[in-house]
């Protein structure tokens, strides 16, 4: 897997008024108190963890209640053009999550982008008409919008996705269909860590998503960009996909893979992701075997291009040959993929990486970089 290289195709919005992602092929406690993160400018959740709390009667109706007024619904129009040189435009929906009170959004990709316009309305029922798009992932199908001078503006809080396990309960909120605003569906999360290829509605074009939550919570088109919650009515996931086969096996991106993302905008009102300019191949135990490696979990860098020069890995001192096995202290593996465990941080943050050298163990340090296309 390439961390910063693994460059996706673009998405078009075609005429539908539904945008999701249909799955073209697979492979491979209750928080105490929540508080403002000034570093962040976002809502998180301390005490413990949120992802060991359950639903219990009338619980689901309660938590749906709390986070439906951060839950919006967006439109746009899409200019498509005809084998013969004519234009049309073409309207779509998708869902997106309040971010902060000053207007900050998060969504899917694949919703805004190439869009001419873009509107987002609240559960209330307020419009709000030619919403900016901040950025786009380079690497993950996520964006973030930015409205101005927003009103009562309520935003979400974000849970910790490294801790979601299998079995969880989870609700997904969005617009279904693209007609029906803030649906509510319940299930479990089937389970992590899914890699699969996304194609859009017509199947004309694909994305390789990797490290993804998988639910049985009904998914269906204009949910995508939605939050995924847990019983402590946390977003611990972005609603994207769902199989085309059945709604009940759906897909997210798991919430610390855009941290980062986020951090770095209301910081700096700049979308940008940091990356350790490094390429990598993940391991699981058939790759341990394939490559007679010591551990079963972790990012091998196989070869001589795995270090890019002047990267922020390279300055680090990683060469060909390394396995990180940490991040942070973190171990990469059940709670995520390097590049999910590095999306949780800003550009000019600086994280510790364990690494397997020789057989020996030692810990570097590495000042993340933007990643540039």
């Amino acid at each position: 897997m390439d961390e910063e290289n693994n460059k996706k195709p673009s998405i078009n919005i075609n005429t539908f008024s539904v945008l999701t992602f249909i799955v073209a092929l697979a492979s491979l406690g209750f928080g105490i108190y929540n508080y403002y993160d000034k570093n962040i400018g976002i809502t998180t959740y301390s005490g413990s963890d949120g992802n060991a709390a359950s639903f219990v009667e009338g619980s689901i109706a309660e938590v749906a209640a709390k986070v439906s007024d951060s839950v919006v619904s967006i439109t746009t129009e899409v200019r498509t053009q005809s084998w013969n040189g004519s234009s049309s435009t073409s309207t779509a929906a998708g869902t997106g999550f309040i971010l902060t009170e000053d207007g900050y959004i998060m969504t899917n990709k694949h919703v805004v982008e190439d869009a001419k316009t873009v509107n987002v309305t609240l559960n209330d029922g307020t419009t709000y008409k030619n919403v900016k798009v901040v950025g786009l992932d380079p690497l993950n199908d996520s964006a973030i919008l930015k409205v101005d001078n927003p009103q009562n503006f309520k935003p979400v809080t974000l849970g910790d996705s490294k801790t979601v396990n299998a079995g969880q309960q989870v609700i997904v909120i969005g617009n279904a269909l693209g007609e029906y605003q803030n649906s509510v569906t319940a299930g479990i999360i089937s389970g992590t860590g899914r890699s699969l290829v996304a194609s859009d509605s017509t199947g004309s074009a694909y994305e390789r998503l990797s490290d993804m939550l998988q639910t049985d919570a009904a998914i269906n088109g204009g949910n995508s960009g939605g939050p995924i919650i847990n019983a402590a009515g946390e977003v611990i996931g972005i609603a994207t996909a769902y199989a085309s086969s059945s709604q009940t096996v759906g897909f997210a991106i798991p919430i610390a893979s855009v941290k980062g993302i986020i951090r770095n905008v209301i910081a700096t009102g700049e979308f940008a992701r940091a990356v350790l300019n490094i390429s990598y191949l993940p391991i699981d135990a058939s790759v341990a075997e394939e490559y007679n490696l010591s551990v079963k979990a972790g990012a091998y860098l196989e070869d001589a291009n795995s270090v890019v020069a002047g990267g922020a890995g390279e300055k680090a001192g990683l060469k060909q040959g390394d396995i990180i096995t940490k991040i942070n202290n973190v171990e990469i593996g059940k709670a995520g993929s390097l590049t999910t465990l590095i999306g949780e941080y800003k550009v000019g943050d600086t994280v510790a990486l364990t690494v397997l050298r020789d057989g020996n163990e030692t810990t570097l340090k590495a000042t993340l970089q933007a990643y540039k296309n």
